[in-house]
């Protein structure tokens, strides 16, 4: 069997996994239907067997993605009778925020509960510079993954998201700041990236992570470019390329080690698709280029993976790559076994790497107060309720 035929086995094999966690139906406790999530055809045939033409399906798709309409009765371009029909049939959700935390540096953290009770956390993050700011995405309740460093890794896989829970986390987002058009036309942009790095493993959901953003990137409605999406993994190879071939966001990977032994360690998906396969996934991404480079996320933990020759190694492994370099200080969590590295140390391993070309910036680290840094994303509040009814 050849390379190729075995790697789509492993995607099939990684599809029929994840559809074991699948989320549960879009119909409501009263039987309509969400029309969030849905992709364009899938709203059309909606409509249809409702005895709506196909242009409809276009007015109901721009009310939702580019003006952010949750109510039928605000959709003015919709006859009044039609508007009551379909609010007899249909509704326009969102994920309930039941928490909302802002950092001391204005980072945002929102729990998100879906309607089966089950909770994610998403992040939006301001530029400190610029007047804009990146959403930071779940698509997982808990993480299958364990990685040693991350609180998200300790809370065990519930559920995948549906693709209307995780564009509807971004809608969400963009609510809160009023970031739909205005009477006047104006378009506000802080929310002007995506990362999916939130709780969980995008490609171990691929199918409603693409589905969603394909509705992100629709040019009719939320209109986000996929050079301002960003994709984070662990190293799903088989999915890597199907990623890149598919969606052509960004793409990040979560590396943290250098050499196996460590990185099976830290990051145990690494025992299935090893640091040699992951790289080469990576020189097989269709879209990196200079303009839009890979980027390896690597946290830096004191007296583990932080020396000098690892830098190096690091340094050969991308040599070729159009690719750069974050460097996150580690951010501690109750419980965890890991302190961060020196700043002097990060600023001499930063330097190596940028020594040799590649871009090494230190990521400064973001509501940190809040447990809303890099790796700290775990929902507590299913814990919190239980002991509350004890």
């Amino acid at each position: 069997m050849s390379d190729l035929a075995l790697t789509e086995a492993e995607r099939t094999r990684i599809l029929a996994k994840s559809a074991l966690f699948d989320p549960p139906t879009a119909a409501m406790p009263d039987g309509r239907r969400d029309l969030v999530g849905l992709s364009r055809e899938e709203l059309a045939a909606e409509l249809a067997a409702v005895g709506e033409p196909a242009f409809r399906a276009k007015q109901v798709w721009h009310w939702i993605y580019h003006q952010g309409v949750t109510d039928f009765a605000r959709m003015s371009s919709i006859a009044r009778p039609l508007q009551q029909k379909l609010a007899e049939r249909f509704v326009v959700g969102r994920p309930d925020a039941v928490t909302v935390q802002t950092s001391a540096d204005e980072t945002r953290k929102f729990l998100f509960r879906f309607r089966d009770g089950q909770e994610a956390e998403t992040v939006y993050i301001p530029d400190p510079v610029e007047d804009r700011g990146a959403v930071c995405i779940s698509s997982q309740v808990g993480c299958t993954l364990s990685c040693r460093f991350c609180h998200t890794g300790t809370q065990t896989l519930v559920r995948n998201l549906g693709s209307a829970e995780i564009v509807g986390q971004f809608m969400a987002a963009r609510d809160t700041y009023g970031e739909w058009p205005s009477p006047k036309g104006e378009t506000p942009r802080l929310l002007s990236t995506i990362v999916l790095m939130g709780m969980g493993e995008p490609l171990y959901n691929y199918a409603n992570v693409a589905k969603a953003m394909k509705i992100v990137m629709d040019n009719e409605g939320i209109a986000l470019s996929r050079r301002r999406i960003t994709l984070s993994t662990s190293g799903v190879v088989p999915m890597m390329d199907r990623a890149g071939q598919e969606l052509g966001v960004n793409l990040a990977v979560s590396l943290h080690a250098v050499r196996d032994e460590l990185r099976d360690e830290l990051v145990p998906l690494n025992r299935k698709y090893p640091i040699k396969e992951v790289m080469a996934a990576c020189r097989r991404y269709p879209t990196a280029s200079n303009a839009r480079r890979i980027t390896f996320e690597y946290v830096m933990l004191k007296g583990v993976n932080d020396s000098e020759a690892e830098a190096r190694e690091l340094v050969r492994l991308i040599a070729g790559l159009p690719a750069k370099v974050n460097l996150i200080p580690f951010n501690p969590w109750p419980g965890s076994a890991y302190t961060p590295s020196s700043m002097s140390t990060v600023m001499k391993f930063a330097k190596i790497v940028n020594d040799a070309g590649f871009a090494a910036p230190v990521r400064q680290p973001r509501g940190r107060d809040i447990l809303a840094a890099c790796g700290q994303l775990r929902t507590e509040s299913r814990r919190e309720r239980a002991r509350a009814a004890e």
